[in-house]
């Protein structure tokens, strides 16, 4: 890949990194528990991009499929505590 394209990918990944602190000082000191659904959500979503430009920057496809498991456990996790809160039960 060209200078350019690895000057992008890591710049990328800071701005990805410092989002990443920001997320979670929200799910950490959220007003309410929506809020630490919505911080929980993005740090969800803000670790599989961080995943995806790693897989970029070392031209491995394994962190792919872990971004992808992650996904999944992520999308499980928040329907479930959605569920929660609306219902005051797991199940």
């Amino acid at each position: 890949m060209t200078p350019v394209f690895d000057i992008i990918l890591y710049i990328s990944l800071l701005i990805h990194v410092i989002l990443m602190g920001i997320a979670l000082r929200h799910l950490w000191g959220g007003e309410n528990v929506v809020d630490r659904l919505i911080g929980f959500d993005l740090l969800g979503t803000l670790t599989l991009a961080v995943l995806v430009l790693v897989s970029l920057i070392y031209r491995q496809s394994v962190y792919i499929d872990v971004a992808l498991a992650l996904a999944v456990l992520s999308f499980v996790g928040s329907v479930a505590l959605a569920k929660y809160l609306a219902d005051d039960k797991m199940f």
